[in-house]
């Protein structure tokens, strides 16, 4: 301005038209740093300024740096709300751009980083829709219905024998279930008794039996799982092993000495008929001899599972988000240019001390997460210790069930250690009973990213609430004063880290892999296995990145190609022609 003979004043008529909202004292406080350009329409004023003085285009908002947010503005498609969820992915001119041109755009955001479609996740929006399972627990899902007592009482005292740490006298079990098996089966059980249950009128076609009819004895019968394993099939239009996998749980349930349903012979006086799949003679000969029903049901069961394990699909691949990382010559290096955006593009800490605490935490989740191949839980319940701290014991971390990050002394360096039970799989062999321990490399500024963090960011992100202990932690809100993340919070949280980061917007020029689509933090491990099966060809070394088992290697993380077999054999080979 000096260099030109302009004051705010001359300025602000040279680029100000008769529509534009700018107060002429505006250009004053940006001059002076005490405001900054944010709304769409200030950028754009920010170019005639350009365009005035014959600067490049974007010539000041490369002087602005990263912003914390995405710019502010209204654009004519969204309401409101759908406005601030997609403003970051929009450009900022998106709103003055032609109506064609702004439904493409439109279109590529919903279905490539909001939505990520695969053909799974696009059956899966439309079934998350109809809701029918019956509901064992607390939780208030719209449209499911609260088990019947009877029903009730059957599924606790079923986690319970399977969860506790003694057996009942008078029962035998064979393997225990830990906290998220119990989860998770009680939740695959209130599925299928939800179908059970489900008007056959509906869109979800169910039984339509009445709720106080319903008890596990009723898995005593092969009609029943025939009728819902094909139900299933109906719904998705294939089988898939999850189906498999139940008719597995039902023939546990019903081996012999040991199964849960046999031992139960009593649940036998709540039987009822089941018009179309069960007569009231196959009642009374169940009653009659419950033995036999259970040795009927457990035959029926296996050879089913086998069935239908011949012609099972693959519906939901874990690998079709994070494809075009696991298909690089260095899936870990590839993966690594997510983290380097964010460093890239974090906000000024001075002028955004909050927005740049949170990148920070991004930041060191993908950091952590790389580096460690920890599962989400141990991840989300990692508690923090900083150096001026007194670390938790071993044994009180055993009773928590949780590792802590803290300050190694004596390797001079920042160190997860997590007892074995902490982990999901604690009776694996990789851990021979003994806690995990890994010091973090100071590798890309790692070391001063978690020391701000746990010095100031994390303050930030408390804005004066209580401390859980974490080392993950929310941004407090007025509307949600805990800061402790969910199963479902960590994972939104990483996900959000990835449409933001992670994909490449040619729109806007973020993001830094083209073709990613969302995930959430499970799929590190994928990324750490199929890294180490590409340099090594060994899926025991592979195991080790991820505190697990080659044959759990084989069957669910590693990605490891004909041809990424033959890759790595040909640099053996071609050694002779050197």
């Amino acid at each position: 301005m000096t260099r030109h003979g302009d004051s705010s004043w001359s300025l602000h008529a040279a680029i100000a038209g008769p529509e534009d909202i700018l107060d002429k004292g505006t250009l004053r406080t940006w001059r002076r740093g005490l405001k900054q350009p944010q709304a769409v329409e200030s950028l754009a004023l920010l170019n005639r300024i350009e365009q005035r003085y014959q600067l490049p285009e974007g010539y000041f908002q490369e002087k602005l740096g990263p912003r914390p947010r995405a710019s502010a503005g209204k654009t004519p498609e969204l309401s409101a709300s759908e406005s601030r969820r997609l403003a970051w992915h929009l450009p900022d001119d998106f709103a003055s751009r032609p109506a064609a041109e702004r439904a493409r755009i439109l279109e590529w955001v919903r279905r490539v980083i909001i939505s990520g479609s695969t053909d799974y996740r696009k059956y899966h929006g439309e079934t998350v829709k109809q809701r029918f399972g019956m509901r064992f627990d607390t939780s208030r899902r719209q449209n499911e219905l609260d088990a019947p007592p009877q029903l009730q009482e059957e599924m606790n005292d079923l986690a319970s024998f399977k969860s506790s740490t003694l057996t009942r006298t008078g029962f035998q079990r064979s393997g225990v279930w830990n906290e998220a098996t119990a989860a998770q089966r009680t939740e695959h059980f209130g599925l299928l008794f939800g179908a059970l249950a489900a008007s056959p009128n509906g869109e979800v076609r169910g039984l339509g039996l009445p709720a106080a009819d319903l008890t596990f004895g009723m898995l005593l019968f092969p009609a029943v799982w025939d009728w819902y394993v094909q139900w299933r099939e109906r719904r998705r239009g294939f089988y898939t092993s999850w189906e498999a996998e139940m008719l597995l749980l039902g023939a546990a349930l019903t081996r012999a000495e040991t199964g849960w349903l046999r031992q139960r012979r009593d649940i036998a006086d709540r039987l009822v008929p089941v018009e179309g799949l069960v007569s009231q003679a196959e009642v009374d000969a169940v009653k009659t001899n419950w033995d036999q029903a259970c040795d009927r049901l457990n035959k029926h069961a296996v050879a089913r599972a086998k069935e239908i394990e011949r012609v099972a699909r693959v519906h939901r691949d874990p690998f079709e988000p994070i494809l075009v990382i696991l298909e690089a010559d260095s899936p870990l290096a590839e993966y690594r240019k997510i983290t380097e955006e964010i460093a890239r593009r974090m906000p000024d800490p001075k002028r955004y001390p909050k927005p740049h605490a949170e990148a920070v935490r991004s930041f060191l989740m993908l950091r952590i997460g790389l580096h460690s191949g920890l599962r989400q839980k141990n991840l989300r319940q990692l508690l923090a210790c900083r150096q001026d701290e007194r670390p938790l014991t071993e044994r009180q971390l055993i009773e928590g069930k949780r590792g802590e990050l803290r300050w190694n002394e004596r390797e001079q360096g920042w160190e997860l250690f997590i007892p074995a039970v902490a982990f999901k799989n604690s009776s694996s062999s990789f851990f021979g009973n003994r806690p995990f321990r890994l010091v973090l490399p100071d590798l890309g500024g790692l070391y001063a990213y978690i020391d701000y963090y746990l010095e100031r960011g994390r303050a930030l992100l408390l804005s004066g609430s209580p401390d859980p202990g974490t080392f993950f932690i929310k941004t407090v809100k007025t509307t949600s004063r805990n800061a402790s993340y969910t199963q479902s919070g960590f994972y939104e949280a990483w996900r959000l880290v990835i449409q933001r980061y992670g994909i490449y917007n040619p729109y806007t020029g973020r993001g830094a892999i083209e073709g990613l689509l969302p995930h959430g933090p499970h799929n590190i491990r994928d990324v750490l296995a199929t890294h180490v099966l590409k340099q090594t060809g060994s899926y025991e070394q592979a195991s080790y990145a991820i505190q697990d088992t080659p044959e759990m290697v084989s069957q669910h993380y590693g990605r490891f190609l004909p041809q990424d077999k033959a890759a790595l054999a040909a640099q053996v080979l071609n050694k002779a022609w050197a």
